[in-house]
């Protein structure tokens, strides 16, 4: 058998013979633009449905757009970033913007390669997952496209960022752990390398959030942080150094839900469990968290509305590069499950 020719590309010429309307009309129905009435956007998408007609990228990019946005994700394998993504591509599902992701791998080299890249591609705009590069890496990118930044608090007048309240999500776990009557409560906080971006980070406001809520509850000389990786490998070689303490703390507060896993793992296997010996917190509220087995004490920081406000607000800045610089603060919110409860009696009259 001899093989079939390749199919004709479909084109904008054949949607307007097959709804019987000008190509001026086709082009007003896909860039969404003033000037076609429902009707006509009724029968230009039906006719581009039933011919299967796909925009040439490459011909949209001449004109000056692609319909593309990039976004970068820091680490596949933490299972907030993906509910980030979840919200983005929910709230550009009913545009004409398609989301092409790429790894930033939580490195400045592997950033900047990915974000090189989706300029040099032409995607209109560019969301920035907590990105680790630094400031003047990140206004360089938004003075070539529109970008948003997720995840840091620094502002700028370049780009616009959306934030979780991190210090008050902090103070949230702690005030619960307080509560329930744990006095050591240490923290697993993500070593941070650069310190001219510490302020900006996440890990590093929560760690802030967890020392003043410390101090507000009377328990400065009972603070304990140990920085490793916002991984589970990190949280698992955390809890390690933690459970080796002569006293060892009655309460961990994991800055990651992806850490508090790897602590739920070095618990067990130093034979104790959680609560009845340690309390378990994390933070994300992801989705295993709410599993049955696992049911993990967590601050939600939305992470859905996070990626919903990050596609806004690029749209937003697409369609005007010159306005000025948002900032979206989002209010946490703590989830109390079953790795939190009350400390050992023991701990509570001081003998342990």
């Amino acid at each position: 058998m001899e093989p079939s020719a390749p199919r004709r590309r479909v084109t904008i010429v054949d949607v307007a013979r097959h709804a019987q309307v000008s190509t001026t009309a086709v082009s007003k129905v896909l860039r969404n633009a003033y000037g076609a009435s429902p009707e006509m956007r009724s029968k230009v998408r039906r006719a581009i449905d039933e011919l299967g007609y796909r925009p040439h990228a490459g011909a949209r990019g001449m004109r000056g757009q692609t319909y593309t946005i990039g976004v970068m994700l820091p680490d596949i394998r933490n299972p907030f970033f993906p509910e980030v993504l979840d919200g983005i591509t929910h709230a550009l599902e009913d545009t004409e913007y398609q989301v092409l992701l790429g790894p930033g791998c939580n490195g400045e080299k592997a950033e900047a390669r990915v974000t090189e890249a989706m300029i040099d591609r032409g995607m209109d705009a560019l969301i920035l997952i907590a990105p680790v590069s630094r400031r003047d890496h990140l206004e360089s990118v938004a003075g070539a496209v529109p970008t948003v930044v997720v995840g840091r608090h620094g502002s700028s007048p370049v780009y616009d960022t959306v934030v979780n309240d991190d210090v008050e999500g902090a103070c949230l776990v702690v005030g619960h752990l307080v509560g329930l009557g744990h006095r050591r409560i240490a923290h697993i906080d993500h070593l941070e390398t650069d310190p001219t971006r510490l302020a900006e980070m996440p890990n590093a406001r929560r760690a802030d959030g967890y020392r003043q809520a410390m101090r507000a509850h009377g328990l400065a000389a009972s603070i304990d942080v140990v920085s490793t990786s916002y991984t589970q490998e990190g949280g698992y070689l955390g809890a390690k150094q933690l459970l080796d303490r002569p006293l060892r703390p009655t309460a961990v507060f994991a800055g990651a839900d992806v850490v508090a896993m790897g602590v739920l793992e070095a618990v067990a296997e130093a034979g104790l469990s959680v609560p009845g010996d340690i309390s378990v917190a994390g933070y994300d509220n992801t989705a295993f968290a709410a599993l049955g087995p696992i049911s993990l004490s967590s601050v939600d920081q939305a992470g859905h509305e996070i990626g919903s406000n990050a596609a806004r607000l690029v749209q937003d800045r697409i369609a005007d590069r010159s306005r000025p610089s948002v900032q979206v603060r989002l209010s946490p919110a703590l989830v109390p499950r079953r790795t939190t409860g009350r400390p050992p009696a023991a701990a509570c009259d001081g003998s342990a």
